[in-house]
């Protein structure tokens, strides 16, 4: 007869080494790196007030800079679009951008949603968020090999000549599409083989969305104030950093300063995590510490910038996405039927 006693516990002496190895590390980061920690604390309590007050409105340009970049490049399609709401959607698309798993995506569909309301068409809206993308991209990349250069390093002068032809040539590419939409001829019917479509298929639609596109005018002067606006943004931001520091007794040389900033704009970009918690800050502790600053100021100031560039800007967008919903609700409802296109458009007060 056999008999069926309680099964015996499997050992959890695995487990048990695993914890209390990470619990080890952890203990021996915390005392190693206290006294960096209290020293950070002490100074973020004491923040010179003129230097974070330089450093809000800092923040506060940059995003003004970024709402100027969208401006210019709607207005180059004959949208012209008042800065208030213009400013509403950067900071409201920012939040979206940054706080949401899958932020980007929510962010540039409410920018489109947005964009058609002020009265770009669709052509237009999608070239405007493109353009705007591959902008800030390019002036990251302009002021990373500007902060190496500064810095007495090699800048990556072949990516950034690639980056920027790839800028050019898809400018220039969109405009010759839109003047001769022939060209697309084959590619339609491409892909309409694929689908097992007649060869024709969709394309009165392809011409209808290449001559909403010759609405935009990128002349020289609109590109180049996007491009300013567009340097201007990181620019400004940058220096919120580099006032964040200063405001906490740290400082380091403007080329440092550059590239341990660019590193981790870099870094948020390669991360789920919302802002890029954790990943950004790690990553300009490390740059701002190999760039010589202190390793308490260091981490005083990036906390104290993340306060600034996160949580202050963070909360004024979410409150223009308030009042972008309300707008939507009362007084942007009602649609019209436009004369010209013949597709339906809102009324823009």
């Amino acid at each position: 007869m056999s008999h069926n006693g309680p099964r015996p516990r499997r050992p959890r002496s695995a487990a048990v080494a695993v914890v209390a190895a990470v619990l080890g590390i952890l203990a021996t980061e915390l005392v190693l790196g206290w006294p960096a920690l209290t020293g950070a604390l002490a100074q973020l309590r004491t923040p010179h007030p003129g230097w974070l007050l330089a450093a809000v409105g800092a923040a506060l340009a940059s995003m003004r800079a970024y709402a100027s970049m969208q401006g210019r490049l709607l207005r180059a399609a004959g949208v012209r679009v008042p800065m208030v709401r213009q400013l509403a959607l950067a900071y409201a698309a920012h939040s979206l951008s940054v706080t949401l798993p899958g932020g980007p995506a929510f962010s540039t569909g409410l920018n489109y949603r947005q964009m058609r309301r002020f009265g770009a068409s669709p052509a237009v809206t999608s070239w405007c968020i493109a353009l705007s993308g591959l902008l800030s991209a390019a002036a990251l990349a302009v002021i990373t090999a500007a902060g190496a250069f500064t810095a007495h390093g090699t800048p990556r002068w072949p990516a950034l000549a690639v980056l920027a032809a790839a800028v050019a040539l898809a400018t220039a590419g969109v405009r010759r599409l839109a003047r001769t939409p022939d060209a697309l001829a084959p590619a339609l019917a491409l892909v309409n083989r694929v689908r097992r479509r007649p060869p024709g298929h969709g394309a009165d639609r392809v011409v209808e969305f290449l001559g909403q596109l010759r609405a935009t005018r990128l002349t020289p002067a609109h590109a180049t104030a996007a491009a300013g606006y567009a340097l201007l943004n990181w620019l400004l931001d940058a220096a919120c950093l580099w006032l964040c520091l200063h405001a906490v007794a740290g400082g380091v040389g403007a080329g440092r300063l550059l590239l341990a900033y660019c590193a981790g704009m870099a870094a948020g970009t390669v991360t789920i995590v919302p802002a890029g918690l954790g990943i950004i800050d790690g990553a300009l502790v490390l740059g701002l510490t190999t760039a010589g600053a202190a390793t308490s100021a260091a981490v005083a100031g990036v906390v104290l910038y993340r306060l600034v560039s996160f949580g202050f800007i963070i909360a004024i967008g979410w409150l223009a996405l308030l009042l972008i919903r309300r707008r939507e609700s009362t007084k942007d409802g009602p649609l019209h039927r436009s004369a010209h296109s013949g597709e339906q458009r809102p009324a823009v007060p």
